[in-house]
């Protein structure tokens, strides 16, 4: 673009030259010498035009850079920190269904020690005719119950407590023995004496 303006006012000079006198001469060298001042300072404050937007194209690309690195510093953080609340969430989970696992075994123990106390206290009754052990024969006419199956035990005892079972001609005697006892009862007394040995 220099070279462009330099060569036009020297054109300009020489045509301005060879036609006219001295005074002419004088007045179109000092035409071309304010042309080429001014041509320089053109190209000058073009080049401190140019620096300058390079300059602020810079300043901007290297805050749009630390922008991003602060962006993406700031998401990773809350990355770390969701995924840390998330393993606390399932600690917490595992731990509360841990206890309620601890809780329910405890229970079923308890019910299962329950049903052992419920049925040696519900033989108590049952002792005074069939032995503390359950190896006499009630007013020896009955079998021997101490050991049989809990399955073969709710049976009868169901059938005595129904009017349906009558060996020995013991039915009416065991009938009224029964008649209070509920289902889950007659479990658990079934259960204590098939363990009795």
């Amino acid at each position: 673009m220099r070279k462009i303006v330099v060569l036009s006012f020297a054109t300009v000079a020489l045509l301005t030259f060879s036609g006219c006198g001295n005074d002419k001469k004088e007045e179109a060298a000092k035409t071309a010498q304010t042309a080429t001042e001014t041509a320089k300072s053109a190209v000058e404050a073009t080049k401190e035009a140019a620096a300058k937007t390079v300059e602020a194209a810079k300043e901007t690309v290297n805050k749009a850079a630390e922008a991003t690195k602060e962006a993406a510093a700031g998401a990773a953080e809350k990355a770390k920190e969701a995924a840390g609340k998330a393993t606390e969430a399932v600690k917490e989970t595992a731990e509360k269904a841990k206890e309620a696992a601890a809780g329910a075994a405890e229970k079923a123990k308890e019910a299962a020690a329950g049903g052992s106390d419920k049925g040696a206290s519900l033989y108590k009754k049952c002792a005074g005719c069939h032995g503390v052990d359950g190896k006499t024969k009630a007013m020896g006419k009955s079998e021997v119950i101490a050991g049989q199956s809990a399955e073969d035990l709710v049976k009868k005892i169901t059938e005595y407590k129904a009017g349906t079972r009558n060996v020995a001609g013991m039915g009416t005697l065991m009938k009224g023995q029964v008649s209070g006892l509920s289902d889950e009862d007659i479990k658990a007394l079934a259960d204590y004496i098939s363990k009795l040995k």
